[in-house]
């Protein structure tokens, strides 16, 4: 992708939908299951967008981080616009805190659930959160395996909210599309409030050609399924517990190698992204 100019009031040229900031001296979460040992600042994450062409982001709330979202909010504030923000919550989040993020570009709460039992999602506190989201227009991000998308997609179903999956809801590249849960995420795309991230490919357990390969796939199923509208492209950087292996353009040459046609790679890179994040 060519260069874009360094103006943060410029016109949506792409958007990368998923990445990350944070530096080592923030508190932790009690609970992780990882903690990088740099710092990911957001001068070089907006350096990344510039360096591949990419004239805006979206940055989620890191699960080491917990609910302490204020060096993502600091982030958004900084990048006057070019930024989004999916944050995380605890169950008890005041309505005007809900508030003061989303004056800040924050469109939506994370469920990492990756490797935690699944929650009652009926429960009040959830109940109490979802109803605030929906006031504000905001989604809600899973990230979990795929055999527990659709429990989870059914639980939030009553709530009237958008979802959207992270990471191709963390399929095993190595048992194709036939493994559990991948079909019901198909039939999910019927539903017309499920978005899915075409993220992470390097994630999904398998060689780097077989992740390859079953994105392609996979991603076909997906716009046959989904539409192209409701698809989008993250880059995942600084790409936490595979920062040796991977870089922003390592990760733009995996979606190169998908072979998208333009009008699926106008979806992803921009259209979503765009309309589901609220971009001018």
């Amino acid at each position: 992708m060519k260069d874009m100019p360094h103006d943060p009031t410029c016109s949506v040229i792409a958007i990368d939908s998923h990445a990350h900031v944070f530096s080592q001296g923030l508190t932790l979460a009690r609970e992780r299951r990882y903690a990088p040992a740099y710092d990911a600042p957001l001068a070089d994450y907006l350096s990344q967008l510039q360096a591949h062409g990419f004239s805006h982001g979206v940055l989620v709330q890191p699960s080491f981080l917990g609910a302490d979202n204020g060096y993502l909010l600091g982030a958004l504030q900084a990048a006057q616009g070019r930024l989004r923000g999916v944050v995380m919550l605890e169950p008890d989040a005041a309505r005007q805190t809900l508030i003061r993020m989303d004056q800040l570009g924050v469109r939506g709460v994370r469920l990492n659930l990756m490797g935690q039992p699944l929650p009652d999602l009926a429960a009040p506190q959830w109940r109490h959160r979802f109803e605030c989201m929906a006031e504000l227009g905001w989604h809600v991000e899973l990230h979990r395996h795929l055999a527990d998308i659709p429990t989870l997609v059914r639980a939030l179903q009553p709530y009237g909210l958008d979802i959207v999956i992270d990471h191709l809801g963390r399929p095993d590249a190595r048992n194709g599309l036939g493994q559990a849960g991948f079909a019901e995420l198909l039939t999910l795309g019927g539903q017309g409030n499920v978005w899915v991230k075409v993220s992470g490919i390097y994630r999904l357990e398998g060689s780097p050609e077989q992740n390859v390969l079953f994105a392609r796939q996979a991603l076909g199923a997906l716009e046959a399924h989904y539409g192209a509208e409701r698809l989008m492209w993250g880059s995942d950087w600084p790409h936490t517990q595979h920062e040796r292996a991977m870089s922003f353009g390592q990760a733009l040459e995996q979606f190169e190698a998908l072979g998208c046609s333009a009008q699926l790679r106008q979806a992803l890179l921009v259209d979503t992204a765009r309309t589901l994040f609220g971009f001018a």
